[in-house]
């Protein structure tokens, strides 16, 4: 086993790490930017390095430091979780050549599946099914509108590289290919330096489903089911599920034992997630392969009831898997909420701010994976992510009835949150029917979302008792002032009142 891992992240998934390396007895070590000196996953760990400013182009994605502070502190592995240099098959290879052991798939591995070109063509190869679609050159718009031609409008523009949404556009007619083409090659170019895009089939009300793999050094390979990630904004996911209601036992065998097949093509070794969009027949197309640990894995884990960050650590020891497919038993119901910064009501856009209150919710089923605490600041130099939210019951129904309550307990004042729109998710009747695809934030928001308002005097009313509760229930007229001085809010004090009074807490 390891001596030591150095972490090359922060937030929640530092800590989820630093807990999964506690299980095993290896000792840990973190780095963190200047504005992380105070941060969480700095306390807890084991040891913390310095690593470097604020944005991330100087701190958390240099690959020469993090190997540098890794070999000082005497680790001999790195684990990148989720985002920054994670699917970065040059970091990984830096790291093989620095003779430390990278915790996830090979360079090589990252590399074939992460130019989704080929990826598709080692599918095809291995007869994994695709979405119709084919690689074009943006300077030969006529071969270009042959190959949208075959596919039939609508169709997608996609980045060859990346993710994200980023170098995508939706192209309803053949007069709008051209505009698209030089728009998503523009978006591409800019933000993964490679503006090469394809064209597939735009698949109408899609869901998007994927299958969780682990796959060790000596070629076991197994599927842990899929996970429901339809509720997306931008491409983003926002609640994931596990298992997904449109998936039976029949589907989830063909779609899990493709996703072995798709992994086993590439040489894939440790966790990924293959991806597929399933259609309104339930027929399903592969769509990517994320090498890395998904930020939505513990609802995969609370169905199932194994650790996936301890068997990504033993795999990249060279132990093999410690089950096999017949072990796999879904059991019961896990929803997961993203509870990100961002304002729902305005396009979800990033906020930032201190956190003056700050209160988990608890109780049967609940879990919380979150990187943050009272005083916490949400800078606007990284993922807006503060926490996910997580309930389990043994049927949905259950599950959705803890998040309910998990929602209503959590309180989250100095910065604003998304809590009340997962509210509004989770309360849909289309949620509760299980009625989900790609479309539905377009379909039930046509017109953007936004909380109810109250009357006037009830508004003011709240804003007071709100603004008093803050007062009393933290550190004194500092925080009635910083209430009083942020733009909104008023907004924040009605949305806490009222919460409080129709939960009882007052």
């Amino acid at each position: 086993m390891f001596k030591k891992i150095l972490i090359a992240n922060r937030g929640e998934i530092a800590i989820r790490i630093i807990r999964a390396c506690r299980q095993l007895g290896i000792p840990d070590a973190v780095v963190y930017s200047d504005i992380d000196a105070g941060a969480l996953h700095v306390r807890i760990a084991d040891e913390a390095h310095y690593i470097g400013r604020a944005p991330s182009i100087e701190s958390y994605l240099r690959s020469d430091k993090l190997i540098e502070i890794a070999k000082q502190a005497g680790a001999d592995a790195i684990h990148p979780g989720y985002g920054f240099l994670a699917e970065n098959w040059q970091f990984a290879q830096e790291v093989a050549e620095a003779g430390l052991t990278f915790i996830g798939p090979t360079a090589t591995a990252i590399k074939a599946l992460g130019d989704k070109l080929m990826a598709r063509a080692l599918m095809d190869n291995a007869a994994v099914p695709t979405v119709p679609g084919g690689s074009v050159n943006i300077n030969d718009i006529e071969a270009a509108q042959a190959v949208a031609e075959e596919c039939g409008f609508p169709v997608l523009v996609k980045a060859v590289a990346g993710g994200g949404g980023k170098g995508m556009r939706i192209v309803e007619l053949p007069d709008e290919l051209e505009n698209a083409l030089q728009m998503a090659a523009s978006e591409a170019g800019k933000a993964f330096g490679d503006a090469r895009v394809y064209i597939e089939k735009y698949l109408t009300r899609p869901r998007h489903i994927e299958m969780q793999i682990a796959r060790d050094s000596q070629g076991n390979a197994v599927y842990l089911g899929e996970r429901e990630c339809s509720i997306q904004r931008r491409h983003q996911k926002l609640v994931e599920e596990a298992p997904s209601v449109c998936v039976d036992e029949k589907l989830r065998r063909r779609m899990g034992e493709i996703a072995v097949k798709a992994v086993t093509a590439a040489e894939y070794v440790n966790l990924g997630t293959v991806e597929f969009l399933v259609d309104q027949n339930r027929n399903f197309y592969f769509l990517e392969v994320n090498a890395r640990l998904q930020v939505e894995h513990p609802v995969t884990e609370l169905v199932t009831g194994i650790d996936l960050v301890r068997e990504q650590i033993n795999i990249a020891a060279g132990k093999p898997l410690s089950f096999s497919q017949e072990d796999i038993d879904i059991r019961g119901h896990a929803i997961e909420c993203r509870i990100c910064a961002e304002d729902a009501e305005n396009n979800f856009m990033p906020c930032t701010g201190e956190m003056i209150s700050y209160r988990e919710p608890s109780g049967p089923g609940v879990r919380v994976d979150s990187g943050v605490r009272l005083g916490s600041v949400v800078s606007p130099y990284y993922d807006p992510l503060i926490a996910k939210l997580i309930t389990y019951g043994a049927n949905r129904d259950e599950a959705i009835q803890r998040m309910v309550l998990a929602l209503s307990e959590y309180r989250i004042c100095g910065v604003t949150t998304n809590i009340d729109f997962h509210h509004s998710v989770i309360g849909c009747q289309a949620f509760a029917r299980g009625d989900l695809s790609t479309d539905f934030i377009a379909e039930n928001y046509p017109e953007g979302y936004c909380s109810e308002q109250l009357p006037v005097a009830d508004a003011r009313a709240v804003a007071i008792a709100a603004a008093l509760s803050h007062y009393y229930d933290a550190t004194g007229i500092r925080q009635l002032k910083a209430i009083q001085g942020s733009g909104d809010w008023l907004a924040n004090a009605r949305r806490e009142g009222t919460r409080r009074l129709e939960g009882g807490g007052w």
